[in-house]
C-alpha cells in the first residue's frame, strides 16, 4: 500500500515506538508507517485504514500495539467478530483490562447484548480507570436498549459525572448517550433537549451530532450550500424551467396577436356600417 512521502512513522505514541524496537529497524519502520496511515485514516476512510492495518499485522503480528490496531479498524469497519478476536489477542498479550469497553461493545455488534452485560459487571472492570469505568456505562446503557430496557438504559447513565463543571474527554459522549436514552423512553423531550444542548456545550471537539438532534427536536432544517448534489439538483430543473418560461411568453404573445386581430375585424366592422349609414 502506498505511504506519503510526509509520513515518517515517528508521528506514533513514543509507547508504540518502544514495542516496535523488538523488530528489525527497518522492519519497526515500515510497520509504524503502516500504522500512522491506519490511524490517520480511521475517521475518514475506515476501510482504507484496515487495510494499511492489515499490512502492519502480516509484518509484525506479535506486536501488542498491531493487534490494538487491527482491532480498531476492523470495529471501524463494523468486522466486529474479527475486532473481538484481535483485542482478545492484545489482551492475552498484555494482560491489561484498557480495553474491555470495547470488547464489550463488539458482543453489543455481534448481537449479544446479554454478554456486553455481564462483562459490565466482571471484576475486570474495577481495573479501568475513570475514562474506562464511564465508557463501559455507555456500553451497559446500550446493551439495556438493545433488550428493550429504556428506563434501565437511562439509570444507568445517571452518574454525578453528567453534572461535573469539569470537562472531560468524555463528557460530551455521556451527556449525548444520556439524552438520546431519555428521548428512546418517550413523554421526555423537554429533558433530552436540555441534556443534548449540554452535550453540545461540552462538545468542543465536534464529536457528536447534538446540534442536529436540537434542531430536529425544534422542527428546524439545514441545507448545506456546499453540498454539490444541491447544486446538480438546481442544475437540472433549469433547463425545465427556462423551457417552461418560454412557453408562457409564447402564449402571452399568441393571446396579443388574437386580441389584435379582433380589434381589427371590429374596426372593419365599424367601417361598414358608417358606409352604409352615408
Amino acid at each position: 500500500m502506498p505511504i506519503p512521502e510526509d509520513v515518517t512513522g515517528f508521528e506514533l505514541d513514543p509507547d508504540v515506538r518502544q514495542e516496535l524496537k523488538s523488530l528489525p529497524k527497518t522492519l519497526a519502520d515500515e510497520v509504524a508507517k503502516n500504522l500512522v496511515m491506519a490511524a490517520r485514516l480511521l475517521d475518514s476512510d475506515a476501510e482504507e485504514a484496515y487495510r494499511y492495518a492489515k499490512v502492519a499485522q502480516r509484518l509484525a503480528a506479535r506486536v501488542a500495539a498491531v493487534r490494538e490496531a487491527v482491532g480498531f479498524a476492523a470495529y471501524g469497519t463494523e468486522k466486529y467478530a474479527e475486532a473481538l478476536a484481535e483485542f482478545r489477542a492484545r489482551r492475552r498479550m498484555t494482560g491489561g483490562a484498557e480495553l474491555w469497553p470495547m470488547m464489550a461493545d463488539c458482543e453489543r455488534g455481534l448481537g449479544r447484548p446479554e454478554r456486553a452485560l455481564e462483562m459490565a459487571g466482571a471484576p475486570e472492570v474495577q481495573d479501568l480507570d475513570h475514562e474506562g469505568r464511564i465508557e463501559m456505562r455507555l456500553v451497559a446503557s446500550g446493551a439495556r436498549r438493545d433488550l428493550g430496557q429504556l428506563d434501565a438504559a437511562v439509570v444507568t447513565l445517571q452518574v454525578q459525572e453528567l453534572n461535573s463543571a469539569s470537562i472531560k474527554p468524555w463528557t460530551a459522549r455521556l451527556r449525548y448517550a444520556y439524552a438520546d436514552a431519555l428521548l428512546a423512553v418517550g413523554g421526555r423531550d423537554e429533558e433530552a433537549r436540555e441534556w443534548f444542548s449540554k452535550a453540545l456545550d461540552a462538545d468542543r471537539d465536534g464529536e457528536t451530532d447534538a446540534a442536529d438532534r436540537l434542531a430536529e427536536l425544534d422542527g428546524l432544517s439545514f441545507v448545506d450550500a456546499l453540498d454539490p448534489e444541491l447544486d446538480d439538483d438546481e442544475e437540472g430543473e433549469s433547463p425545465a424551467t427556462a423551457s417552461e418560461a418560454r412557453d408562457d411568453k409564447d402564449g402571452n404573445d399568441d393571446e396579443h396577436e388574437d386580441d389584435d386581430e379582433h380589434e381589427g375585424d371590429e374596426h372593419e366592422d365599424d367601417d361598414e356600417d358608417e358606409g352604409n349609414v352615408k
